[in-house]
């Protein structure tokens, strides 16, 4: 089977919801990745095969084939195909998968994995409101489903606050976490750490390079004061992943195309995976899908130089560092989605953006990304510097 590497990483910096990146629209977003990705390679932009396009609100303007709008708002020509995919939190993981299982099986050898999500122009559930607005319906959970599991709905808050309390996770354990997530994200700033992989975004004010949510003077004492999301928890908007419009996107090819266009790979796509469990706890699933990749490849965590375990909730990457056993001085080094932002479709590969160029600037050689995802879903994938 052919290797499938990665030979372009990039991400826009994180803008605030309602904040610098409020008036640009989504697929201008995904388009400024798209560009800086052919423009980086070097590479005829007609020889893109294929773009696919994690995204989790599909509506409004992240609507109607909106991986293609993309590619349309983009200077890649109208040749490029593309389209739209939907795993929750790990959409855009799970198309850079896809992409590297099409460059593995020998059917295409130069495809674009990306996402993008404006969570200010197209706000988080907006797509499943509108049904209930027009009186059409009984919302994404079939009364088959709520019988089943014996809830009216999926909760991610109410996850959350599930695997905090399973793994003994305590508020004032989570709030430090989250304030080691402020202070990593801002000391990776200020050293230039995160150079490399950002993209600028023109924007009607200049341009925005600088991720936006980071607080430079976060503190215990203003972590602490947060009132909890649900009565009596310990998850609060502090200790959680911010609202957050951004993009990301990278490049695979196939060996033949390295050859072809002269490109120099950034990491090679080792092993990937991904898992399902229950889908009320939900976000525990990293665990499980961890320990069964690492079995499948012969690896240990031991063997992985850096980990990002995305922080949709302190909780997760707590829980999945204590149950694994992980080295914490491993594990988001440059900050999570905590101080960063999760832009939802985007962070799969704005993490995986961010792992390939922190392995590179450490000389490390394995570098391992999970993502929880809505319905008790993770991916997990395994990638080699070189």
């Amino acid at each position: 089977m052919s290797a499938a590497y990665i030979v372009e990483a990039v991400r826009t910096a994180g803008g605030r919801r309602k904040g610098a990146l409020a008036g640009v629209h989504p697929a201008d977003l995904g388009a400024t990745v798209l560009d800086a990705l052919v423009t980086r390679a070097g590479i005829d932009p007609a020889t893109i095969e294929d773009v696919l396009m994690g995204c989790v609100t599909q509506g409004g303007e992240q609507a109607f084939a909106f991986g293609r709008n993309c590619v349309l708002a983009s200077g890649l020509p109208d040749s490029v195909p593309s389209v739209t995919i939907d795993r929750q939190c790990g959409s855009s993981q799970q198309a850079l998968q896809f992409a590297a299982q099409a460059v593995m099986s020998g059917t295409q050898d130069l495809v674009i994995a990306a996402g993008t999500e404006s969570m200010t122009r197209v706000p988080m559930f907006s797509n499943m409101s509108v049904y209930e607005k027009m009186g059409i319906g009984t919302g994404p959970f079939a009364p088959s489903i709520q019988e089943r599991y014996g809830v009216p709905a999926f909760s991610q808050f109410t996850g959350a606050q599930m695997v905090a309390d399973r793994h003994g996770l305590t508020r004032e354990a989570m709030d430090r976490f989250a304030l080691d997530s402020h202070r990593k994200a801002a000391a990776a700033i200020q050293s230039g750490a995160f150079d490399a992989e950002i993209v600028p975004v023109a924007t009607a004010n200049g341009a925005f390079a600088q991720d936006e949510g980071v607080r430079f003077d976060a503190s215990l004492e203003g972590i602490g004061a947060l009132d909890p999301l649900t009565e009596g928890g310990t998850i609060t908007a502090g200790n959680a992943s911010q609202m957050t419009d951004g993009a990301s996107g990278v490049l695979v090819a196939s060996e033949a195309a390295l050859k072809t266009h002269g490109l120099t790979p950034l990491a090679r796509i080792h092993a990937f995976g991904v898992s399902a469990g229950d889908p009320v706890v939900m976000l525990e699933e990293p665990l499980p899908g961890t320990r069964k990749l690492l079995a499948r490849t012969g690896l240990s965590l031991a063997d992985m130089d850096l980990y990002e375990v995305n922080e949709a909730f302190a909780s997760i990457p707590m829980a999945w560092a204590k149950a694994l056993e992980a080295d914490p001085a491993k594990l988001n080094v440059n900050g999570g989605a905590i101080a960063l932002g999760h832009p939802l479709g985007a962070s799969g590969t704005k993490l995986m953006t961010t792992l390939i160029h922190a392995l590179k600037a450490r000389g490390g050689r394995y570098g391992l990304q999970t993502m929880c995802e809505g319905g008790g879903m993770a991916n997990v994938m395994i990638v080699e510097a070189m």
